[in-house]
């Protein structure tokens, strides 16, 4: 599986109890549990292992499926993809099925008893077995396609039909990809599902084409079918939540289709589909992820590392990943100890500093008044002194001593050095510009002299983002006298 960036925002998971009680809770495994459970040495299966045709209707009545309200076309299908799964992850064995046109032994699986008995982990286990069994039913060209070409020339040409297996596993993994991307990348938390021509014109649309061609449309709406029919599979397991393309637009879709590809209804895009990736999703899709050897890091995976690694290793994660991250840090430690550690893990010059100063300041601010001796022992230090009187100021802590002017400074360039890192030229760091030079009338003649190592690119940057063009010019004069010292 690949996707782009590559290492990716970090994901904030829910415990593995949740997730095992949402994998449980899912239809499609409920339903190869009720299977597994109801079937034994009588029931009857053909030599790959399936239910045979005689033994499906026996099957379906132990599942209740026409007390759902599934239509009885279905019934058949949605009973054998159960019991496909039952057999694939373990939770039922079939023995002595080797034999062409032979029927099999039916024993309950091993792993049948670690769904009650087994932990979290081992739920889960079972549910990724899952997800590997219909991941590989997404994958295969539409049956009835293949039933029809076997009829008609008595075997199937796989390249002939145009597909290439290869190829449909890695548009997959590249729709999930973006989709989780998508997820883990939005600041609210993913919440919002993702319409499913966006999704689809991800994968199709070059990044560089302005106005896409009507054989590019064309494309689009043929992957927004398949993905329709992907995501229909994958919502029974709890992998999505998913609303289907309306069946009006497919049924005009099928009736002209001499006009091109199916235009986009912006005022109503979730006609077309929507999508989103659950808890349980993001879990899968990540577990798939690693297996591949992607970086998918989550949230926690420096819980128990030391704060220079937290520091560097949160530099580039979004404000509210951050936030959690530094949490279950803090978690596991003592607060004047883990205020100690922050402060001697923040200092340096080297072009990260500035930015792990920040998030040491971030983490201070979740530390108490048990963390005051540490702070007070760092107030003479020329790059922690700065974060510790504002600290020890918002804390109510007495006899702080007022900083100096070049303090004052030093602190204001490395924190525009640090915000320029964390975010780049954004409207946030826009306005912090525009109120600093407000503020300080004759703030560039004394800035570009403060001896800290980012002075000049702060100084350009603040000369970019300035929309008078006064104070920008100011701003990059004192850039040019800072680089020139």
């Amino acid at each position: 599986m690949s996707v782009s960036p590559a290492t990716l925002p970090p994901v904030l998971l829910h415990s593995e109890a949740e997730l095992a009680r949402a994998a449980l809770a899912t239809p499609l495994l409920s339903r190869a549990v009720r299977l597994a459970r109801w079937a034994g040495p009588g029931t009857r299966v053909g030599a790959g292992g399936e239910l045979v045709d005689a033994q499906l209707p026996a099957a379906a009545a132990e599942l209740g499926l026409e007390a759902e309200g599934i239509d009885e076309e279905d019934v058949a299908a949605y009973t054998s993809e159960a019991w496909r799964v039952a057999v694939d992850t373990g939770l039922v064995e079939v023995t002595d099925a080797e034999e062409e046109g032979g029927e099999g032994t039916v024993t309950q699986g091993e792993d049948l008893a670690l769904l009650s008995a087994g932990g979290p982990q081992d739920v889960l286990g079972v549910w990724l077995g899952a997800l590997d069994t219909v991941y590989a039913d997404a994958t295969v060209p539409d049956m009835e396609n293949l039933l029809d070409v076997l009829e008609e020339k008595g075997e199937v040409d796989f390249a002939e039909l145009g597909w290439d297996p290869q190829a449909e596993a890695d548009f997959l993994d590249g729709v999930l990809g973006n989709l989780y991307l998508l997820t883990v990348g939005d600041a609210a938390g993913g919440e919002g599902p993702v319409p499913l021509p966006a999704l689809a014109a991800s994968m199709i649309v070059p990044d560089d084409m302005g106005e896409p061609t009507d054989d590019v449309l064309e494309q689009v709406s043929d992957a927004m079918m398949k993905l329709d029919d992907q995501f229909r599979l994958f919502e029974p397991l709890g992998l999505v939540e998913y609303q289907p393309v309306d069946e009006a637009l497919m049924a005009d879709a099928d009736e002209d289709t001499t006009e091109g590809p199916v235009p986009v209804d912006e005022e109503d895009v979730s006609r077309y589909g929507m999508v989103r990736l659950t808890p349980l999703g993001l879990y899968g899709v990540r577990a798939r992820m690693l297996e591949a050897g992607v970086d998918a890091p989550a949230v926690g995976d420096l819980a128990d590392k030391g704060a220079d690694v937290l520091l560097d290793g949160t530099s580039g994660f979004p404000q509210h990943a951050a936030q959690a991250e530094i949490e279950q840090w803090l978690a596991r430690h003592e607060p004047l100890d883990a205020a100690r550690e922050l402060l001697a893990a923040a200092r340096g010059g080297d072009e990260g500093a500035p930015l792990r100063r920040l998030r040491c300041q971030q983490a201070l601010s979740l530390v108490g008044n048990e963390a005051e001796p540490a702070l007070r022992d760092v107030l003479d230090d020329p790059e922690l002194g700065g974060l510790a009187r504002v600290w020890l100021a918002e804390h109510g802590a007495a006899d702080v001593p007022a900083p100096s002017e070049a303090l004052i400074f030093w602190l204001t360039i490395d924190t525009l050095a640090a915000q320029l890192a964390a975010e780049g030229n954004s409207d946030e760091l826009q306005g912090l510009v525009e109120g600093l030079a407000e503020q300080h009338s004759g703030f560039f003649a004394t800035a570009w002299r403060v001896e800290h190592p980012a002075t000049a690119d702060v100084l350009d940057a603040m000369g970019r983002l300035h929309p008078d063009k006064k104070v920008a010019k100011e701003a990059r004069k004192a850039a040019f006298k800072a680089r020139n010292i």
